[in-house]
């Protein structure tokens, strides 16, 4: 991936992180930018990641502003090319390690399990914000996940998920029964309870 540390290239390409944030800054003035509804043009890619903790990068260098992080993910997408910046003018391709989110801590609240983002933002778990588990095919080591919106979803850490397991519990689930969690009623598996002894959980 090219980097792109002009304030605006000569050839088409895609302005800097300076510039996306002021775009961002600008879209962000009347509530959470409408990212879904622009359709600008694929300007490149721009030397820009978020690492697997959440950590985002620009020029390799960690961006230490979490206020410069929250709007940069206000204008992130996932398009069928991968994790994008988009802007009403422009849209520029980013390489997301795993998930662009890490979801940091939970409450239950009322029924609902509430998580809370690297980049302070709410997100209630249920049926329009599901939990998934994936599990390593050699060491069965489970990654689990929140979706926050569209195709972006959170990592959760680890001390987020042994929280998660205590809040658990056995319910039925496609004919067996799994250990997982509920919320807004709707029951999330994390592991067959068959397997329980053998995980630890």
């Amino acid at each position: 991936m090219g980097k792109t540390n002009k304030s605006e290239s000569d050839n088409g390409g895609p302005r800097s992180a300076e510039s996306l944030l002021q775009a961002a800054q600008s879209a962000s003035r009347k509530g959470p930018p409408p990212v879904h509804l622009w359709n600008p043009p694929h300007c490149g890619d721009i030397d820009m990641r978020i690492a697997r903790d959440g950590t985002w990068f620009y020029l390799g260098t960690p961006i230490g502003r979490p206020a410069m992080v929250r709007l940069f993910s206000s204008i992130l997408r996932k398009d069928p090319e991968g994790y994008v910046l988009v802007t009403p003018v422009e849209k520029v391709g980013i390489t997301v390690d795993d998930a662009p989110f890490v979801a940091q801590d939970v409450e239950p609240r009322d029924g609902a399990l509430v998580f809370r983002t690297n980049v302070d933002e709410e997100v209630t778990a249920g049926p329009a914000h599901p939990l998934r588990v994936e599990r390593d095919a050699q060491t069965g080591e489970p990654s689990p996940y929140l979706h926050v919106r569209a195709d972006l979803w959170a990592l959760i850490d680890r001390k987020t998920f042994y929280r998660l397991v205590d809040l658990g519990d056995v319910h039925p689930h496609d004919g067996e029964d799994w250990f997982g969690v509920t919320s807004q009623g709707a029951f999330f598996p994390i592991i067959p309870a068959a397997d329980l002894d053998e995980a630890g959980a």
